[in-house]
């Protein structure tokens, strides 16, 4: 069976990477998101393995001994971490894996998956990412700025990526998504070994 690919998505806060991830994984067969893993309680609607693998600081550090993290990083006192072994078997399956992780996850990543394929998503203007971010709520003006110097530190990362997506159009930038997954399918690599047979048949 073909291995399947590893997609790092990563965006700034209020470019749309949630809903756009969401949708992409809905259209396209064979591709999953990789659930983290984390320590911080679990909210009112959280399902365990869904949203997140909960578990406690001991179990936590203990993967971090054995070395089971692609990635991890403790943000407020709680630990978030991704599995390798997790990705690994799904990979090893042939499902495509998504992993949202910032800038500083996704360069441990690429170190250990040189294979992956990074993909960076913008937004259109900083005036709209501005909006997004305000539009979340009632929030104190020095809190949305914050959250602006946050995003700006983020997006100048961008070029530590294979792909840029801007979401201006949210069907023109899931399109797009879709776009990057399915031509990575159809590498030689990959469809060669897919359709193995039919080509054995073809040249025969």
């Amino acid at each position: 069976m073909p291995q399947g690919t590893l997609f790092i998505v990563s965006a700034p806060s209020g470019a749309g990477k949630t809903s756009l991830v969401r949708e992409l994984i809905d259209s396209l067969d064979g591709l999953q998101v990789s659930v983290s893993h984390t320590t911080r309680e679990r909210r009112n609607g959280e399902v365990d393995g869904v949203n997140y693998h909960f578990i406690d600081v001991p179990a936590f550090e203990a993967m971090i001994e054995r070395g089971e993290f692609f990635e991890h990083a403790r943000v407020f006192d709680n630990y978030y971490g991704t599995s390798r072994p997790a990705v690994q078997a799904a990979l090893a399956a042939g499902q495509d894996v998504i992993l949202e992780i910032d800038w500083q996850g996704a360069r441990q990543v690429r170190q250990q998956m040189p294979d992956a394929v990074s993909i960076f998503i913008l937004p259109p203007s900083r005036e709209e990412l501005e909006r997004r971010l305000a539009s979340r709520g009632t929030d104190e003006h020095a809190v949305i700025a914050r959250r602006m110097r946050d995003a700006v530190s983020e997006m100048s990362h961008h070029d530590e990526y294979d792909y840029l997506v801007i979401n201006d159009d949210f069907t023109t930038a899931l399109r797009e998504l879709q776009s990057l997954v399915i031509a990575r399918r159809l590498t030689l690599a990959r469809a060669g070994e897919h359709h193995a047979p039919l080509l054995k048949a073809l040249l025969g």
